[in-house]
C-alpha cells in the first residue's frame, strides 16, 4: 500500500496536479466551465520549479492532451506573452505576462511580508527550512521559503509544490480548511487512485488527530523517506484562503522528537504572531 501511495505522490508532483487531479463539477454538466481556458492554464501550470524549458511533447505528456491541441495552446499563449519560444532549443519558457501576473498575486499576500522575518528567525534558531504555502488543486505551492544557516537543508524554493496528502504543509491545510472543502479535496484524492487511497486516508486521519491534540500536523518520511516535517495551518483573512507554514529538514538531521518537543512550540508561536499581526488572532 505504501508503494501505491508513493506512486500517487510522484504522479501529483510530476503533473503539478494540473491534469492528474480530477476536475469536479465540470464538463457537459457545467455549461459555465470553459474547457479551452482550463487547458491553457494547465499548460502554464506545467512550468514549475525545475522545468524552465518545455517542448510541446513535454507539455502533452504532462497535461495528457493531444500534441496538436498543445501546439495551438502554446501558439496562443506565446502570442499573448504568457510563453516565450526559444528557437535554439525549440522549447518554451514562461513569458513576461506570467511574471507580471505572479508579481501582482504575490503583492496581495500581506502575510508573506509579515511572515518572512519571523520565518527566517525560526529557520536560523532551529537549523531547518521554513516554508509558507498556499494550495493549488492537490498541491501546496511555496510562496516564501527561509533556510537556516546549517550546511545541509531541504532543497526548497519559492514555486515548489508539495503533495496535499503526504506533506505536513498539505495536511495542515486540510486541518484548517472548511469541512466542505476538505470533503471535496478528499474525494478528489480518492478518485485519483482508489488503490492508494486507504493508505493516504489513514495518514491524513492520523495527521488531523495530531492537529487536534498538538496543534501541528506531521509528515515523518511520508512525503519523502528522508525528510521530517511539521506544519501549522491558519486563515490569513482579507478574502484569502487558508495557508500553512512548514518546518522541516533531512531526517538524519532532525528527529521526530526534536520537531515535536523543541520546534513545535516555536512554530505555533510564529503562526500566532502572524495571525495577531493580521488581526486574526486565535481566540
Amino acid at each position: 500500500m505504501a508503494t501505491r501511495a508513493s506512486e500517487t505522490t510522484r504522479m501529483i508532483e510530476t503533473t503539478g496536479a494540473a491534469s492528474a487531479a480530477p476536475k469536479p463539477h465540470v464538463g457537459k454538466q457545467d455549461r459555465h466551465f470553459v474547457t479551452a481556458l482550463s487547458r491553457g492554464l494547465d499548460v502554464l501550470s506545467c512550468f514549475r520549479s525545475g522545468s524552465r524549458l518545455l517542448g510541446n511533447q513535454d507539455i502533452s505528456e504532462r497535461c495528457r492532451l493531444p500534441k496538436s491541441t498543445v501546439s495551438r495552446l502554446t501558439y496562443t499563449l506565446t502570442k499573448l506573452g504568457y510563453l516565450h519560444y526559444v528557437k535554439e532549443s525549440g522549447k518554451y519558457r514562461l513569458g513576461t505576462a506570467t511574471l507580471a501576473l505572479g508579481s501582482a498575486v504575490l503583492g496581495r499576500f500581506e502575510v508573506r511580508d509579515l511572515a518572512r522575518p519571523l520565518m527566517q528567525e525560526l529557520a536560523d534558531a532551529t537549523g531547518t527550512s521554513v516554508a509558507l504555502g498556499a494550495r493549488q488543486r492537490l498541491s501546496m505551492v511555496c510562496v516564501e521559503v527561509c533556510k537556516g544557516n546549517a550546511v545541509l537543508s531541504l532543497n526548497m524554493e519559492v514555486g515548489m509544490r508539495l503533495p496535499l496528502a503526504t506533506s505536513a504543509i498539505g495536511r495542515a491545510y486540510l486541518a484548517v480548511c472548511s469541512d466542505t472543502e476538505r470533503a471535496d479535496l478528499l474525494d478528489q484524492l480518492k478518485e485519483l487512485d482508489h488503490l492508494a487511497w486507504p493508505g493516504l486516508k489513514q495518514g491524513i486521519d492520523k495527521a488531523l488527530a495530531m492537529y487536534s491534540e498538538l496543534g501541528v500536523c506531521s509528515s515523518f518520511g511520508e512525503w519523502q523517506p528522508d525528510v521530517n516535517g511539521i506544519a501549522v495551518g491558519f486563515r490569513p483573512g482579507n478574502g484569502l484562503p487558508p495557508m500553512s507554514i512548514n518546518c522541516g529538514a533531512p531526517a538524519f538531521k532532525v528527529s521526530q522528537e526534536y520537531l515535536l518537543n523543541d520546534v513545535r512550540p516555536r512554530l505555533v508561536e510564529l503562526v500566532r504572531r502572524i495571525e495577531e499581526g493580521l488581526g486574526q488572532a486565535r481566540a
